[in-house]
């Protein structure tokens, strides 16, 4: 499977993600890291992982899914956004960096998530990334860490070889594949966390180079497609924060399914937004409460020293069934086949 077209004898369409660039000879994407070489689209970061790590499944965060298992993790460098607020911008905007700069943020470990096990940078196969997942007692693969759309063909390559072998695979995404992308990603994912990063397109377009429809869209074939899906908004105070943008955004979610878990992450100043005051505890909860009322049933405060508001409880009686703190977590009241033990209802998601 192809994720490019010719144009003519020059120029080639790139087919990843919406962007859709039309890539002349030597040229690279908005991404920096899919190249029109030869008349071909080259992906430039092939094998080429900058970080590969054994997490906790709920740090990606995924809290429905496989809870208190380990994921392994891999993300290259690159991106089709270009956040003003990126939290992992070091790798995400590293091809607009120069190699002084690059090789700065490697030696300082940019990507310290987890046990890493990998070297940056190191070429390491679709088959070994699997090795590694099962040496590791690893349930799952995350694609992650940066936008794993632009490294589209590598993931494929190691999660048809993951699924082969029993493991589960994961995306952790902004939602920006092409149509073409997102229906043959849906033939071998199993979950999914899609960035919710406003409700707004002039967000979009001002502070993410993109637009918020296309996202939307996503979602929902993700979640018709029967993959685990779960929403992360990352709040930042007097930018996607007000009580009508956060209304609009989980009335969103509760039209496709009030089941749907929404994380709802703490902002911390970093990249081009360095200065900007930090989320607050209250300002998550009014966000909390907002998604309340509006019907959904799980959500969780992230990015914040609370772990109370990590926890699942059941939505029909209120008894605790999975107790988390720092990205562990524990299964109280919950039956290994996903059922609350006190009044045996069905809690939303794979277990």
């Amino acid at each position: 499977m192809k994720f490019w077209e010719k144009q003519n004898n020059q120029t080639i369409k790139c087919l990843a993600c919406v962007h859709g660039c039309q890539l002349s000879k030597g040229q690279a994407g908005i991404c920096g890291v899919r190249k029109n070489i030869g008349s071909s689209l080259e992906l430039l970061v092939y094998g080429r992982p900058c970080s590969v790590n054994v997490d906790p499944i709920e740090k990606k965060p995924l809290y429905h899914f496989l809870p208190g298992t380990s994921v392994l993790s891999l993300g290259t460098i690159g991106c089709n956004f270009r956040c003003a607020f990126c939290q992992n911008w070091q790798i995400s905007q590293a091809n607009k960096m120069n190699n002084e700069q690059l090789a700065t943020n490697n030696k300082q470990g940019t990507m310290n998530n987890g046990q890493r096990i990998i070297n940056s940078f190191e070429y390491i196969s679709p088959e070994k990334i699997v090795e590694l997942a099962i040496e590791n007692d690893c349930a799952s693969i995350a694609h992650t860490y940066n936008e794993p759309t632009i490294w589209l063909e590598y993931a494929l390559d190691i999660m048809k070889l993951a699924r082969a072998k029993g493991l589960k695979n994961v995306f952790v995404s902004n939602g920006y594949q092409s149509a073409k992308s997102a229906k043959y990603l849906s033939c071998y994912l199993d979950a999914i966390n899609i960035d919710l990063k406003s409700f707004n397109n002039e967000f979009y377009l001002k502070t993410c180079g993109a637009k918020l429809q296309p996202v939307l869209d996503n979602i929902a074939r993700f979640y018709q497609a029967g993959v685990w899906l779960e929403i992360t908004t990352l709040l930042i105070p007097g930018e996607n924060d007000s009580d009508d943008e956060l209304t609009k955004l989980a009335e969103f979610i509760v039209q496709l399914d009030k089941e749907i878990p929404w994380h709802l992450s703490a902002f911390h100043g970093d990249y081009l937004m360095a200065g900007k005051q930090a989320t607050t505890y209250e300002q998550l909860s009014r966000a909390k409460e907002i998604g309340r009322q509006a019907g959904l049933k799980y959500i969780y405060l992230g990015n914040i020293l609370t772990s109370q508001d990590a926890n699942t409880y059941c939505p029909v009686c209120g008894e605790l069934l999975i107790e988390r703190d720092n990205f562990s977590a524990c299964p109280v009241g919950l039956s290994i086949t996903g059922q609350c033990q006190h009044c045996q209802s069905a809690l939303a998601g794979k277990y």
